[in-house]
């Protein structure tokens, strides 16, 4: 399973940025997945996760009412469209794939197994 991520970018704050996460390898449909970010010094963070069946969503506190997380389990795509950027939301962001699913949501790093390269989001003030 390989998983590809893309659409970050350069972005003022209060814009707008959309990613998408293509999976490979493996149809997607069984896997609850979500999206982390890691800023520079930091540890890496849950920002939103959507459940297999694209029933159930969860999002982290920094993302609640700006960040939406969807699923094209068709496209085997998973994305993240992010508005009301901040300075603070700067960040390599990470799609990943929770293929146990013991539990939703899985809000730990080590509980998805498989993990996109990254894109790096720049929000500039």
């Amino acid at each position: 399973v390989q998983l590809q991520a893309s659409g970050g970018g350069l972005v003022q704050a209060g814009g707008y940025l959309g990613l998408s996460c293509v999976v490979s390898g493996r149809f997607i449909r069984p896997y609850n997945m979500g999206w982390f970010r890691q800023a520079v010094g930091k540890e890496r963070e849950l920002v939103a996760a959507i459940r297999w069946d694209n029933e159930r969503t969860h999002y982290g506190d920094s993302a609640k009412g700006r960040f939406t997380i969807s699923r094209d389990n068709a496209k085997n795509t998973v994305y993240l469209q992010m508005n009301s950027l901040k300075p603070e939301d700067t960040a390599v962001y990470y799609c990943a794939a929770d293929q146990a699913r013991l539990r939703f949501p899985a809000t730990e790093r080590r509980e998805y197994n498989k993990w996109g390269q990254g894109t790096l989001v720049t929000v500039s003030s």
